[in-house]
């Protein structure tokens, strides 16, 4: 049974639009937030410097699929897995939960690249540290 990471966030008013609900838009803050906690909880980041090379994981993708609305105070539960590690790539999963009803899910797919000053990324196989750190919450570990 592969591990879920978990954090709570609390609805800003700066979140919300002229309905009082959230603005979809925030969702993908919600979960960039949610994964950098997962990374730091594992002490990596998604900025960090592996066998003196400095590595990054740019976005590839993202999406987000709503089922109901949240609003200014309230609590949401995120709920964090890796749906999947490739050579280069790993795509992460999000649950969202409101007093354990669900709100939203989503997915992030990031691609690992070496980071020199000056250059372009460049994208490169993620390191096997990273890769171990990460694979306790692999939900389907056929996959990796």
């Amino acid at each position: 049974m592969s591990e879920v990471f978990k954090t709570k966030r609390r609805v800003e008013f700066r979140e919300t639009d002229m309905a009082g609900i959230v603005h979809f838009s925030n969702f993908f803050a919600y979960m960039e937030q949610a994964e950098h906690a997962l990374l730091r909880s594992l002490n990596l980041g998604v900025m960090c410097n592996i066998d003196g090379r400095d590595i990054s994981f740019p976005r590839v993708s993202a999406t987000c699929d709503y089922r109901v609305s949240i609003r200014f105070e309230e609590v949401i539960d995120i709920e964090v897995v890796v749906e999947k590690i490739g050579t280069k790539s790993i795509t992460y999963g999000f649950r969202f939960l409101r007093d354990e009803t669900p709100v939203a899910d989503g997915s992030i797919t990031v691609v690992c690249c070496l980071m020199k000053h000056g250059e372009r990324p460049q994208s490169v196989e993620t390191p096997i540290e990273f890769v171990n750190a990460i694979k306790p919450f692999l939900a389907n570990p056929q996959q990796s």
